[in-house]
């Protein structure tokens, strides 16, 4: 019995961060919806979608059934209240910020756990598990900065935030089947937690690629590139391509 109650003591703590972080993303979404001025609806809509969205995906693409965050009304209702809260308070300042920075930061991990736990109890391999916990972390902030079309932050140039849910996703899958529910979860809190904290603290991003690097090619090579891809496709289904008086047979002209 003692095993038992302590079992339920850890889930019901592992429960109520994830509904923090619930609360928290559907505060930030309502918060980017009220500065860009949105009504009401507006609201509600980017923070459901902000504090849920990433669960229901997940869900999906596991096709496990009906999505966790519609069937158990505390999800919802969570994401609501934290609305609300970003409608009847100005939240803003540090008192603010901190808090829902830490509750942020540990969603992070409690969401790739959870996402990677689901996705191995489905029957998935490692690979498609990992991405699938990222995916339960930062899709809901995705789609979210998708809604008001802005390309989303996740995508670079922040501090880490999917690295930092791979790493809580990593921390599962390394860790035996029979732990991963309670010190597997903990574990993947702690360090997805921990990497979103000291990334935004110190300033820690991954390096972003430079436009001014890479290939670049003229209109005049890219035609030659065209027309080599039309004659090969050409050749390849048998067909012969006619060419006028204006364009020799050569590919440098």
């Amino acid at each position: 019995m003692p095993e038992l109650l302590t079992e339920l003591d850890v889930a019901e703590a592992f429960r109520v961060v994830d509904l923090a972080g619930v609360l928290c993303n559907g505060m930030i979404g309502a918060l980017i919806a009220r500065q860009r001025r949105f009504d009401l609806v507006g609201l509600m809509v980017l923070g459901i979608l902000s504090g849920l969205a990433g669960g229901v995906l997940r869900d999906v693409l596991i096709n496990i059934g009906q999505p966790v965050a519609i069937t158990d009304p505390s999800y919802l209702v969570t994401a609501i209240v934290g609305v609300l809260i970003a409608v009847v308070f100005r939240i803003e300042g540090r008192r603010w910020r901190w808090p829902l920075t830490v509750i942020d930061a540990l969603a992070v991990g409690c969401w790739a756990a959870t996402g990677t736990i689901k996705a191995q109890a489905a029957g998935l391999d490692w690979l498609p598990s990992l991405l699938l916990g990222v995916l339960t972390a930062v899709g809901g902030g995705m789609l979210r900065d998708i809604a008001i079309g802005q390309v989303p932050s996740v995508l670079g140039g922040n501090t880490l935030y999917a690295t930092a849910a791979a790493a809580a996703s990593a921390t599962i899958l390394i860790i035996p089947a029979a732990a991963r529910d309670t010190w597997g979860m903990a574990a993947g809190i702690a360090i997805g937690g921990g990497l979103t904290l000291l990334a935004r603290r110190l300033g820690w991003s991954l390096p972003v690629t430079d436009p001014e690097t890479g290939v670049t090619l003229s209109r005049r090579q890219l035609r030659v590139l065209i027309r080599r891809s039309e004659r090969a496709g050409a050749r390849k289904a048998g067909f012969t391509v006619l060419r006028g008086p204006d364009q020799p047979d050569r590919d440098d002209d």
